[in-house]
């Protein structure tokens, strides 16, 4: 039975971060909203209480019940979750009198905890919180301190309990990684057993279990996610899966014959189809990003479900759905305001009667990449920047026609073979261009122009949650942007979009 920490979400910015720094000691653990969580079992190892943009003094503030594991299993609240604890037993929390946010240094650390072995004194960490703990019950001792924060972190004596004012998880918390290790491992007694081979291991055998003779089909986009899948599921049962890749007519320059020869140099089961005519008539004289979305959404289900009634005897369809995906969708914070739909969220319509089978759903993409690698997945396949679903639609902010993507692809495979030719692709997390919907003045000879503006987009990212803009040398923007101008018809401007994640989104529509 796999060992697990579980980690009770209470709406901070920063859940995810600590799921990721646990699971990179190779620990599962798993992210679950503070008032819908499973009752921890024999494999639940300890619980860490998260961060919230609560404060423990509001009247609708997350206050739940844990009786079921304090006291019982080790348990380390995080800022509000420490703020939680000492509130609800007995101490009391304020308003913070100076600004708490921000870098501070443990002045005080005591040397006996076993939370902090290892640590050294004067070392930095990130606050974040508008409140602050100003007294504690008399079985709580004090382990840690900032100059103005006297209870940076505590213990309850008799209990495997403790709590900490700041972020262990974030980069400016210089030693917080060994924190949570000193937690994760040493108090709560994890193994460090969860790697890319056990999880395959498990997984296929899962897999074959649950899947027995049945056939399954899946829907490949290129991408590592679906990608990955389709190895797992093909390891687990052969040439019952069943992989449909669907040309919509909006991927990159060559894409779809390109990766259909890799996969099926994979051994995959995969029939290509060709519906790019369909979409794009679909799309004709549309310019709302949502609706182009639902129309390629819809479409697509079509051109699936006509090529998935050709198998006879198909009982699942397998997804590529990654753990991030899920925590949206069972979010403390309810149902997130919708930015723009997502093209694996949202179902199958109802005649198609298909049982879901997700092998990644457990996953965050980094972890994604390191199962496919153990896989033997190629990295074409692995170092691939994301893709989104619809495709270049969403990267022409305008109405879409044959032509206006026969330029989008053009100039996106200039911008990506330079970056790969100039050794720059794996530095930046994701890179494409964007079709503007303008046109501007120029000069090409000596004749005067207006044609169209290309905007070229590089971010760096770990996970796409927040994201900065790629600082690409000036010299190489120069030459993709002389490029594109002298090699691709009806483009006379190129701009480079250095906005960040947030305040804008990495892609533009």
């Amino acid at each position: 039975m796999q060992e697990t920490i579980l980690i009770l979400d209470f709406g901070s910015q920063y859940t995810q971060l600590i799921a990721r720094r646990v699971r990179e000691l190779n620990v599962y653990c798993e992210i679950h909203p503070f008032n819908k969580y499973p009752a921890p079992g024999d494999n639940c190892k300890g619980v860490i209480l998260s961060g919230s943009p609560f404060s423990v003094r509001d009247a609708n503030a997350p206050m739940p019940d844990l009786g079921n594991f304090r006291g019982h299993i080790p348990l380390l609240g995080v800022c509000y979750g420490a703020q939680y604890l000492a509130q609800s037993s007995g101490g009391a929390v304020a308003p913070s009198k100076i600004r708490e946010y921000g870098r501070a240094n443990l002045t005080y650390l005591d040397d006996n905890s076993g939370l902090l072995a290892g640590m050294t004194t004067g070392t930095q960490v990130w606050m974040s919180h508008a409140d602050t703990i100003l007294s504690v019950p008399g079985d709580f001792s004090t382990i840690a301190s900032t100059p103005d924060v006297k209870y940076a972190g505590y213990h309850i004596e008799g209990e495997e309990t403790y709590g900490i004012q700041f972020h262990p998880e974030v980069y400016h918390t210089t030693e917080g990684q060994k924190l949570l290790k000193n937690f994760v491992v040493n108090i709560c007694g994890c193994k460090q057993s969860w790697t890319p081979e056990s999880f395959v291991e498990t997984t296929v055998a899962d897999l074959k279990n649950k899947l027995g003779n049945d056939r399954v089909v899946l829907g490949l986009s290129g991408g590592v996610d679906s990608s990955v899948a389709a190895m797992l599921l093909n390891r687990a049962i052969g040439k019952n899966l069943y992989c449909i890749f669907v040309d919509n007519g909006l991927l990159r320059k060559n894409e779809f014959e390109k990766v259909l020869e890799r996969y099926k140099k994979l051994d995959l089961n995969v029939t290509g189809v060709d519906a790019g005519d369909l979409f794009l008539d679909a799309l004709k004289g549309v310019t709302d990003p949502e609706k182009k979305r639902k129309i390629i959404g819809r479409t697509f289900i079509e051109v699936f479900d006509a090529e998935a009634h050709k198998i006879q005897d198909i009982k699942w369809l397998a997804q590529g759905t990654i753990y991030p995906d899920v925590i949206e969708s069972h979010s403390v914070k309810g149902p997130s305001a919708t930015i723009k739909s997502h093209h694996n969220v949202g179902g199958l319509p109802d005649f198609m009667k298909l049982k879901i089978v997700e092998p990644l759903s457990s996953l965050f993409k980094d972890e994604v990449r390191r199962v496919g690698r153990t896989l033997g997945l190629e990295p074409e396949f692995l170092d691939r920047h994301p893709f989104p679903g619809p495709g270049l639609a969403v990267r022409i902010l305008s109405d879409i026609d044959r032509e206006k993507v026969r330029l989008l692809q053009d100039v996106d495979d200039i911008f990506i073979s330079g970056l790969r030719s100039h050794n720059l692709y794996h530095d930046v997390w994701q890179a494409f261009a964007v079709l503007l919907p303008v046109q501007a003045v120029g000069v090409m000879g000596d004749e005067r122009t207006y044609e169209n503006v290309v905007a070229l987009r590089a971010v760096t990212s770990t996970d796409g949650m927040t994201a900065d803009w790629a600082h690409l040398p000036y010299d190489f923007l120069a030459k993709v942007s002389n490029d594109i101008i002298n090699k691709v018809k009806g483009v006379n401007r190129v701009v480079y979009d250095i906005s960040s994640k947030p305040p804008a989104t990495i892609e533009w529509e």
